[in-house]
């Protein structure tokens, strides 16, 4: 199959460059495409718009920042049903709300083009060795026949059901993501505090059954200082406000994640905006 990507970003282009290097002709484009550019040392070939990128690809991959933007991409001037082939599918793997994911399937589908909703989970490194997490949100029959192609990037995948289920998993596991990089931020703010070394602390958390891919992983770093983004702070902070938007609507009570929204807020403002999520510790020690 033909794949195009729609936004290459940390993610993006890295699932483009894997794509790339398991044998699939790659088109890519990106709003500024500069950013794009770097990709053609990867056999990338980078388009001028959606609609030439539409023209091309029988499956197009979404990672954009929300839905506003999806719906430009798609639907705008020389957006993606524009330049549609016939079969053509598109695959959106960015954070949204559930809600705003069923409408613009039901667009898509009122211009023959199928829809299903791909958020992962596993940042750029785990992308470009196909080792990511995949939670899926449609009809069987459109994800199996981009399968192919999927399996490419992830290890795992599950199939949740109807549109925008893939997107509700996504949100319920970033609202664990956030909290999770407050509460090992506390925990190492408090052993320094306390005149332990917070190397010590990661190793006691470590030997437990608390521990977690993060601190294993991100522990390190974060004590070290090491923010350098896989995934931005900023993004966190965009998929907390769709996650205090979804559970308002479908009426769920989840305080903690409202609490993290503000602090990330706050942590944006200082201009922590651009580091790691996990440099909300950096904000933490400075506030």
């Amino acid at each position: 199959m033909i794949v195009g990507i729609i936004g290459t970003g940390l993610l993006g282009g890295a699932i483009a460059r894997r794509l790339a290097s398991t044998g699939h002709q790659v088109h890519a484009y990106n709003r500024t495409k500069r950013k794009a550019e770097s990709l053609r040392k990867s056999r990338v070939i980078v388009e001028d718009s959606p609609k030439s990128l539409a023209e091309k690809c029988d499956v197009i991959i979404t990672i954009l920042k929300d839905a506003p933007v999806i719906e430009k991409m798609a639907f705008g001037k020389n957006g993606i049903i524009y330049g549609k082939r016939k079969g053509l599918i598109v695959a959106d793997m960015s954070t949204i709300s559930p809600i705003a994911s069923r409408k613009i399937a039901k667009k898509f589908a009122e211009k023959k083009i199928s829809m299903i909703d791909v958020p992962v989970m596993g940042g750029p490194s785990l992308a470009e060795k196909g080792q990511m997490v995949l939670m899926v949100g449609g009809k069987v029959e459109t994800y199996q026949k981009c399968k192919p192609v999927l399996d490419k990037i992830g290890e795992k995948t599950f199939h949740l059901g109807k549109n925008g289920s893939g997107h509700a998993m996504k949100l319920a596991m970033n609202s664990q993501i956030a909290i999770l990089a407050l509460s090992l931020s506390e925990g190492i703010i408090l052993a320094k505090k306390s005149g332990l070394d917070p190397m010590t602390f990661l190793d006691v958390l470590n030997s437990t059954y608390f521990k977690t891919g993060m601190s294993v992983n991100k522990g390190p770093k974060m004590i070290k200082g090491d923010f350098e983004p896989s995934f931005f702070l900023k993004m966190m902070q965009k998929d907390l406000d769709e996650i205090s938007h979804t559970a308002k609507k479908f009426g769920a009570n989840m305080p903690m994640s409202g609490l993290a929204n503000k602090i990330y807020k706050k942590a944006i403002k200082k201009g922590f905006g651009d580091t790691d999520y996990t440099g909300i510790l950096a904000y933490l020690e400075k506030s």
